[in-house]
């Protein structure tokens, strides 16, 4: 009996040293740009010893909790120097790091394998990130750096046209893609009709595009997010940096409104091409101006605020007789908060407004049309464990819309005031998304968005028999509008219709290798806003509506799967996904609809159904002098509206049709080359199959007017897209020790002048009275100059 007691004894003296052992404590804190005090997204924080890690999130702030003992903990981050410091964890520990920037080239920054480890482990699939550096690096049309243009270049990503800031995600519409700016929604991310984008380069720091697998954080779009964070400002000195190029320039400046707490930032951009368009006669207008400005305060340890705000005008005139004014406004108020070294909280107060107006002088009236919102976010972070992360929140969105407003310039004009009936919704959701390591090979994410959107009251809401706005003629087998039996006037308050849904999450990842990985995700999501263009790509006239009684949302279900590994160390690595996705409710047209100043748009729309699938490939070369990727994509986008009944034809008789963003092929390589300090090449080449398009395929004369057939909806292509851009980038003085440094940026845009074609319109020749077809191209060869400093 004796060995007994001595043995439990035993036991309870031993008990706490066990328990002790086993007790963890959590290691938290910032990381940061050591010279501005910049906070830095993505950063990664490694324990090689027992390989494990994880990195910061967008606000900087990381978190992990590990056993008690001796750790040597690894900062690394691309562009920077990777540093390492010995840490004993016996208690919770607040750390702060800095890094700073590599002065030897990107090729002799320290990287190891674990961190591409982690990357191979993380159940996130189809995110795409471009750093700024690459992305100022590219040759790009007429000088000016270009965030939208830069992502096409990667797989499962096309342009919605030449010259087009738009892009198609995954055979999505361009409407489909939800563009972020500080958290804020942008409408329209182009300037002069699509020439450039809005983002001015200086002041962006983070860019990450989601095309599938898109955490439970976003929602109300159905193809992708384009998730963009501005710079916070320089808190440590002041520094200004800019551009002059042939036809735009810009400048930002950021400085320390506090040292070390509290930075501004001011950046501006304007075009001035339309000065010199009097040197050959022409009485024309076309510029853009913008401005970002972002203010940063850190409060204590725990709390930090920020206001950030974007403006941006377009103006096109056409000698007195039309003027054109759109653009976007967003300001956006943001409070970090730390609740504890692993609960970290992001209140965001945002107000977004696109606005459009045209002046017709020569029908003497205006026309004005836009959508604002006032957003409410409050996300949360929670790292339970090592292997247990929580991400969860609410949202809530209020918007107007406003279709159109006519109104006469002078008392004699012929027209009369006129306004469309402004429309109103409320869209909410709350998300949960856990990340959870289940064992060193198998990670998990897992999560849901519930997602609510009312319709609420207006003046008018027009009413149809049998709630049927769009009547099938069975005489000559087309649709026509149906007439009004009555209308309905609601309150404010009141709420016309309400959808309600469940969005899921779920991606897997399990590890082959060390080096190596598959990963296969699902994700349901809800697009409750619709907009209203015939065209390709989007254009500043296009009208955004709400779903409501005759519109229902978009409802999307992707299923992804994919092969990642790295080779040589991460010098290169390999991407395979393929993906299926299906959408409801995609609205088409009627033929002959006119969706321009229209009050009762649903009678000219029918829902329908589209799906696209495909596979991507992306080969990139991560290190040494010689960079760049290989992105080549095969994919199949349709699109089918059939009709309500076995008599109707709906549109296409019933049958799957392309969508005008189908690209069967689509190739892009990417490459820069590092000379020396002094000269770095940079290249693109483009291919992609040609847009579908739909063309006469006859004609008939009918009361002596010549009507034109046409053959099956988008059954045709325009002629296939390619192009080769060239840049040089030459520091004169690389080694100068002074605050003032320029370097000169030479590119040719289209280099061997491929006529790549916008459309193909149809005339008759009227030397040879035959018909032909008329290819419009807008660039041809474009070269270009511009002059970057920084001081």
């Amino acid at each position: 009996m004796n060995i007994y007691i001595k043995r439990i004894l035993l036991f309870l003296l031993l008990c706490p040293i066990f328990l002790q052992a086993q007790e963890k404590y959590t290691i938290s804190g910032s990381i940061t740009d050591g010279q501005s005090n910049e906070t830095l997204i993505g950063v990664n924080i490694i324990m090689p010893e027992i390989q494990t890690g994880t990195i910061t999130n967008e606000y900087g702030f990381y978190s992990i909790t590990l056993p008690s003992g001796i750790y040597v903990i690894q900062i690394s981050y691309l562009g920077y120097k990777t540093i390492s410091e010995t840490i004993e964890l016996n208690s919770d520990i607040t750390k702060n790091f800095k890094l700073f920037e590599a002065v030897e080239s990107l090729d002799e920054v320290v990287i190891t394998d674990d961190v591409e480890k982690l990357n191979i482990k993380k159940p996130q699939m189809s995110v795409n990130a471009l750093s700024i550096k690459t992305i100022k690096n590219m040759p790009v049309v007429l000088g000016e750096v270009d965030v939208i243009k830069s992502i096409t270049l990667l797989p499962g990503v096309t342009n919605a046209g030449e010259g087009s800031s738009g892009f198609n995600v995954r055979g999505g519409a361009a409407d489909q893609n939800l563009i972020l700016l500080d958290e804020a929604t942008i409408f329209n991310s182009s300037h002069l009709f699509g020439f450039f984008s809005v983002f001015n380069p200086d002041a962006i720091k983070d860019i990450k595009l989601y095309k599938g697998g898109i955490p439970a954080k976003y929602g109300g779009r159905v193809s992708s997010v384009l998730d963009i964070y501005q710079k916070e400002g320089n808190s440590s000195q002041f520094h200004m940096n800019g551009g002059i190029g042939l036809i735009s320039s810009r400048l930002l400046a950021e400085g320390p409104l506090k040292k070390d707490k509290g930075s501004f930032l001011l950046g501006g951009r304007s075009s001035y091409a339309h000065l010199f368009l009097p040197l050959f006669d022409l009485d024309n207008v076309a510029y853009f101006y913008d401005l970002n400005t972002k203010l940063s305060y850190r409060l204590n340890d725990n709390n930090s605020i920020f206001l950030s705000g974007y403006f941006g005008r377009d103006v096109f005139e056409i000698a007195d007789s039309f003027e054109n004014t759109y653009g976007n406004s967003v300001v956006n108020f943001r409070w970090n908060h730390l609740f504890s070294d692993k609960l970290f909280s992001n209140l965001s107060l945002i107000y977004s407004d696109y606005y459009y107006g045209l002046k017709l002088n020569f029908v003497e009236f205006d026309w004005e049309s836009g959508i604002r919102n006032f957003n409410l976010k409050y996300d949360f972070k929670h790292y339970i464990s090592n292997n247990f992360k929580l991400e969860y929140g609410l949202n809530s969105i209020y918007y107007k819309f406003n279709p159109g407003d006519i109104n006469p310039t002078t008392e004699s004009s012929g027209i009369n005031p006129f306004k469309l009936t402004d429309k109103y919704a409320f869209e909410n959701a709350i998300y949960l998304d856990a990340e959870h390591k289940l064992s060193n090979e198998l990670s998990v994410s897992y999560g849901a968005r519930v997602s609510t959107f009312h319709r609420l009251g207006q003046n008018e809401l027009n009413v149809y028999e049998n709630d049927n706005p769009v009547l099938f003629n069975e005489d000559i087998g087309i649709y026509e509008k149906a007439e009004p039996i009555n209308t309905e006037t609601f309150d404010r308050s009141d709420v016309i219709e309400s959808f309600a849904n469940i969005e899921p999450r779920l991606a897997i990842a399990y590890q082959l290798s060390n080096n190596s990985s598959i990963k296969a995700s699902y994700n349901r999501m809800s697009q409750y806003l619709h907009l209203l263009s015939n065209t390709s790509s989007p254009t500043p006239l296009d009208v955004w509506t709400p779903s409501g009684k005759y519109i229902k949302p978009q409802l999307l279900d992707q299923l992804a799967i994919g092969y990642f590994k790295t080779f040589n160390d991460n010098v290169f690595s390999v991407e395979v996904e393929s993906f299926y996705k299906t959408i409801k409710n995609r609205i088409d047209y009627i033929d002959g609809a006119n969706l321009i100043a229209n009050n009762a748009i649903e009678q000219v729309i029918l829902n329908g159904e589209a799906r696209a699938y495909g596979l991507e490939v992306l080969l990139r070369k991560n290190e040494g002098k010689l960079k760049g990727w290989l992105a080549y994509t095969l994919s199949k986008s349709e699109q089918r509206t059939p009709g309500r009944t076995p008599t109707e034809t709906g549109i296409n008789n019933n049958e799957w049709y392309n969508t005008p963003f189908d690209k069967t092929h689509d190739i892009s390589v990417t490459a820069s080359y590092e000379l020396n300090k002094k000269w770095s090449f940079s290249s693109n080449f483009l291919f992609q199959t040609g847009q579908p398009a739909t063309f006469p395929n006859g004609q008939y004369q009918y009361n002596g007017i010549i009507i034109p057939s046409f053959e099956s909806r988008n059954s045709s292509r325009l002629p296939s897209y390619h192009r080769l851009d060239l840049a040089v980038n030459y520091n004169p003085k690389p080694e100068s020790m002074k605050r003032f440094k320029g370097e000169w940026v030479f590119g040719i845009y289209n280099a061997y002048n491929r006529r790549n074609a916008a459309n193909i319109s149809f005339r008759e020749n009227r030397m040879s009275g035959t018909n032909e077809a008329v290819r419009l191209s807008i660039f041809g060869i474009v070269p270009s100059v511009s002059y970057n400093f920084k001081f």
